[in-house]
């Protein structure tokens, strides 16, 4: 019939013939830079500006240089542009738990910090903490084009003689006793365990029980080490260490036990977690908090204040720990020198309802 072909449908809507045609072939062919140039009516070095996100262009501009790129297809060549800077601005993370609140708030921190800088983060987990395996990550983060690397370190590892990081990486550690080998930011595990038993101390407890983390953990074996201490410094006998895995429901199986030592007065816990846990055993036993036993927790997790009753703790800062991650790691990248040692967050008690004066003899 006439009037039904394809050019007259194009120009009756006031487009011209076959325009649909050549934008499917300009799709098929990969655009240039200098492509986006001439339609965009700039030159090479303004698309580049704006390709990168760089000041110094006009809105208007900006935006005639965004939708040349729409209409052709342009994807700015991101490996070229690494390859040319030198850089990647992607930072690498290897932890070997994403099952604890430290790790993943303080993931959470260094990608948050990250993107403010203008990185992305990559994130690398490793089931299994050996030579071969952080070997391997280092080597797996290097092909997918990272400028540096911060490790989660949870376990005892990178004071391990057998552990030997590549010496070619800028690394920065959280959470390890590798002070003396690579750059460590950690929050200060032994001043705030020391706090929190002196304030129970303060109270007028005889002792404090500790409800310890895992046995590989370095930041548990902190903590266990300067509950010690602090009971020591007091002149106090530590009583038998009770340990847990990091989980309210070890806290539970470790607070029967406790619950069950009627001369138990006053628990450190580890972490908020396991603290959990030993507020339901004690409940289950009878036993009140605080009128009969106070609790602290370690970590200051969001629902600590929403425990029955909320649970004193200490609070750990890790957003700071995150910030100081970026902030050493990229400093290492631009300024290129081998800084070693460890930089501790400072933590702080927060005073709740689950600590009180120890129950009247009898």
């Amino acid at each position: 019939m006439p009037g039904t072909g394809p050019g007259t449908a194009a120009a009756a809507r006031g487009t011209p013939a076959g325009a649909p045609d050549r934008k499917r072939a300009r799709a098929r062919t990969t655009a240039s830079m200098a492509d986006v140039a001439r339609l965009a009516g700039v030159s090479s070095q303004t698309v580049s500006r704006v390709s990168n996100g760089y000041a110094g262009v006009n809105e208007e501009t900006r935006r005639q240089v965004l939708a040349a790129m729409k209409e052709l297809g342009y994807r700015p060549n991101s490996a070229a542009r690494a390859l040319k800077r030198g850089e990647f601005r992607t930072i690498g993370v290897i932890t070997f738990t994403l099952s604890t609140t430290g790790n993943v708030r303080t993931l959470e921190a260094i990608a948050t910090s990250a993107a403010h800088e203008g990185y992305a983060v990559t994130l690398l987990p490793v089931a299994v903490p050996t030579q071969d395996e952080v070997r391997g990550a280092f080597s797996r983060l290097e092909e997918l084009a990272v400028d540096a690397v911060i490790v989660i370190m949870e376990v005892h590892l990178l004071d391990a003689a057998m552990i030997q990081l590549p010496p070619h990486v800028q690394v920065v550690v959280v959470d390890s006793d590798a002070g003396d080998h690579y750059t460590v930011v950690d929050t200060d595990q032994g001043g705030g365990t020391r706090t929190a038993v002196r304030h129970l101390l303060g109270l007028g407890h005889r002792t404090v029980w500790h409800l310890g983390g895992p046995e590989g953990s370095f930041a548990a074996q902190r903590r266990t080490d300067a509950w010690r201490a602090a009971l020591t410094e007091a002149g106090r006998v530590p009583p038998p260490l009770v340990r847990g895995d990091w989980s309210a429901d070890s806290g539970y199986r470790a607070g029967l036990e406790l619950a069950a030592r009627r001369e138990c007065t006053a628990v450190f816990a580890a972490n908020d977690q396991m603290a959990l846990g030993l507020l339901r055993a004690l409940h289950e036993h009878g036993r009140r908090v605080p009128e009969d036993v106070s609790v602290i927790g370690f970590d200051d997790i969001p629902e600590a204040s929403s425990f029955l009753p909320p649970l004193t703790t200490v609070h750990q800062d890790f957003a700071e720990v995150g910030r100081l991650c970026v902030r050493a790691v990229l400093s290492k990248v631009r300024q290129g020198r081998p800084e070693r040692g460890t930089t501790l967050v400072p933590t702080r008690l927060v005073p709740r309802a689950s600590t009180a004066p120890p129950p009247e003899p009898g």
